[in-house]
C-alpha cells in the first residue's frame, strides 16, 4: 500500500489532487492497533484506491534502479504494491505483488504476466527464503506501533533467500524542505489528509467551476527518524547493505542475515 513522497505528482491525464490540510498529530498509542489500523489505513485506502491509483504512475529513481539492477529471471515480491506501478519496471524479472486494499489489488493485478494478491504484510502467505528480492515502498510506516514495525521487516526479509535483497522505504520525519515542512521537533505519528474531489460543476457559460463534491480522509502513519529503520532491521536480525534518502522518504536495501528471527505468522503452503 504505498507510496508517500509525501505524495506524488498527479498525472497530466488525471485529476490533480487537492491541496491537503495540515496534518494532525497523534498523542495517545492505539489501544487496539489492528482495529485502529483497519479503521485508519485499511478502510481508507478501500475508499480512495481509484482515486490513490491515479497519482501513481511514476516510478521513483532509487526503486527503478534496484528493479533494474536485478539479474535476469529474478523471481520477487513487491509487498504493498498498490496499484501495481512497479511490476513492469524490468521486464526480465517477475514479480508477485500483495496489498492489503482489495480494490488496489485489482488495480494491480491487469500487469499481466505479474500477479497481484491481497495479503497483510504481518501475514505473508510466501514460503519462506524462496525470493530473489523484495520491495515494500511506502508500506511500513502505516503500522502504529513499533513492535507491529519490527515485525513487518521481519516478514518481508523472511521470504528471501540467502542471497536475496529487500529494498524497503518509509516516509521521514525530516522533510523541512517539501511542502509540509516536517522536522525533528515533530510528532512522528500522525494523521494525513487525503482529499478526494470527484465530479465536475458546470457554469451556465459551460466552465467548469469546482468539483461537485470533495471528502478528506485521515490516514495513521509514523514518520521515521534518520536511522530508525535500520535499526529495526537490526532488531530482527536482518543486515543492512545500503541507506540513504530520497525525495522525503527514508530507505534501505538489507538482506535476512545469519540471525533473522523467525516468523510470527507462519506463511500458507
Amino acid at each position: 500500500m504505498t507510496s508517500s513522497q509525501p505524495e506524488e505528482t498527479h498525472h497530466p491525464k488525471t485529476p490533480k489532487p487537492a491541496s491537503a490540510p495540515e496534518s494532525t498529530p497523534i498523542t495517545t498509542p492505539p489501544a487496539a492497533p489492528e482495529t485502529y489500523e483497519e479503521t485508519n489505513v485499511h478502510e481508507v485506502y478501500e475508499q480512495i484506491a481509484s482515486h490513490f491509483s491515479s497519482t501513481r504512475y511514476k516510478a521513483w529513481p532509487i526503486v527503478k534502479s534496484f528493479l533494474q539492477g536485478l539479474a535476469p529471471g529474478s523471481i520477487g515480491l513487491d509487498v504493498g504494491c498498490g496499484n501495481g506501478k512497479y511490476l513492469l519496471v524490468n521486464p526480465d524479472v517477475f514479480i508477485v505483488g500483495s496489498d492489503r486494499s482489495t480494490n488496489l489489488a485489482k488495480i494491480a493485478s491487469s500487469h499481466q504476466p505479474h500477479s497481484a494478491i491481497v495479503a497483510d504484510t504481518l501475514a505473508l502467505p510466501h514460503p519462506e527464503g524462496s525470493f530473489d528480492f523484495a520491495i515494500s515502498i511506502a508500506v511500513i510506516h502505516h503500522l502504529s506501533t513499533p513492535d507491529r514495525r519490527r515485525e513487518a521487516v521481519q516478514s518481508i526479509l523472511a521470504t528471501l533467500s540467502p542471497s536475496g535483497k529487500a529494498l524497503i522505504y518509509v516516509w521521514a520525519l525530516e522533510q523541512s524542505s517539501s511542502r509540509r515542512g516536517w522536522d525533528e521537533t515533530n510528532p512522528q505519528d500522525v494523521m494525513v489528509p487525503w482529499v478526494m474531489r470527484t465530479g465536475k460543476k458546470v457554469a451556465p457559460d459551460g466552465s467548469i467551476t469546482q468539483p461537485a463534491s470533495e471528502k478528506t480522509f485521515q490516514r495513521y502513519y509514523h514518520l521515521y527518524r534518520a536511522g530508525e529503520l535500520e535499526e529495526d532491521i537490526k532488531s530482527v536480525g536482518g543486515t543492512v547493505l545500503e541507506s540513504g534518502y530520497e525525495k522525503d522518504n527514508w530507505w534501505v536495501i538489507c538482506s535476512r542475515g545469519d540471525s533473522l528471527l523467525p516468523r510470527a505468522s507462519e506463511p500458507i503452503v
